[in-house]
């Protein structure tokens, strides 16, 4: 055992208190997450000083892992502990299966794969594949805001709810949204089971340049310029309706495929990288077997596709 091993194995021997009391707190309340505690109770219950206990609920609360009862000023489970459990499950359950299988794919068409999921109000990547000698055109734990113009390939296998829901949301940069291409385009990805994104130079670069930015970093005189150069909703979907000629090649960015959980909803989004024209026969190709191995991840960790 080398030394860096010794000294690591006799750092994970150490407990720090003050961490050990943040994780008191946390159990205290996931073992009795159907009720809520005021501060005293949770000092008495936990023999914590109020100070400290005070302090641990705030920054908790500020986190969103609890909420407080500005009523009852009583603390209880929050928002952030979902997001970071939904993490934790698809890490676990579906981590290893989704990385074999998309390495089978990046050997295959030779590029970048991914997986990728919503976690609370981002999009994570959580799995990369990349072949020797290609460039990997992500990397794990980039982020991307959840809002519109980013994020449609997260909702539209899911039902129309969740669609609604995300066009709810305060877009990144201003949008147009043309409904009827957009249910052109829910209606062939849910037929053919994946999304082809084309993308031109400026688009790709303006979604390189939105990874880890929220929209309120965005001074409003720069969502204004950004957001006349992005198209409507849907308009970068390659369609096969529109390109009646099939030997003709089309730039695509990259094509999408759905994985789901076991209750049927949208759990993860398979990214295979293009970057390249492609005729439509080998798009269909790449498609298909992005398709296949969504459809394979989500057997294997219990999932089933919506009916």
């Amino acid at each position: 055992m080398g030394h860096e091993d010794e000294t690591s194995d006799r750092m994970q021997g150490r407990r720090s208190p003050p961490t050990v009391r943040v994780v008191e707190v946390l159990d205290f309340l996931v073992a009795r997450k159907e009720h809520r505690f005021g501060l005293s109770e949770l000092a008495r219950q936990l023999d914590i000083s109020k100070p400290t206990c005070l302090g641990i609920l705030t920054e908790l609360a500020r986190g969103g892992y609890l909420v407080r009862d500005p009523a009852t000023k009583t603390y209880g489970l929050g928002p952030a502990l979902i997001a970071a459990g939904r993490a934790a499950q698809q890490g676990f359950a579906a981590g290893p299966v989704a990385r074999r299988h998309l390495a089978a794919l990046s050997e295959e068409f030779r590029t970048t794969c991914t997986a990728s999921a919503v976690v609370g109000d981002r999009i994570a990547v959580l799995e990369l594949t990349s072949p020797p000698g290609v460039r990997a055109a992500a990397k794990v734990g980039e982020m991307y805001p959840f809002a519109p113009p980013v994020g449609l390939m997260y909702v539209l296998w899911d039902g129309d709810d969740a669609l609604q829901s995300w066009l709810r949301r305060e877009p990144t940069l201003p949008v147009r949204l043309d409904r009827d291409r957009l249910r052109t385009v829910v209606d062939e990805c849910s037929r053919t089971g994946y999304l082809v994104e084309t993308l031109t130079p400026v688009g790709q670069r303006l979604h390189t340049l939105m990874a880890g930015v929220a929209a309120h970093d965005l001074p409003p005189e720069l969502r204004d310029v950004l957001g006349e150069m992005v198209s409507s909703l849907g308009e970068r979907v390659y369609l096969d309706a529109e390109h009646a000629d099939p030997a003709a090649p089309h730039p695509v960015s990259l094509i999408a495929a759905p994985t789901y959980d076991a209750e049927g909803h949208q759990a993860m989004v398979l990214t295979l990288y293009v970057g390249a024209e492609l005729a439509p026969s080998d798009i269909a190709r790449r498609g298909k077997a992005l398709a296949a191995a969504a459809d394979a991840i989500t057997t294997e960790v219990g999932g089933r596709r919506p009916r």
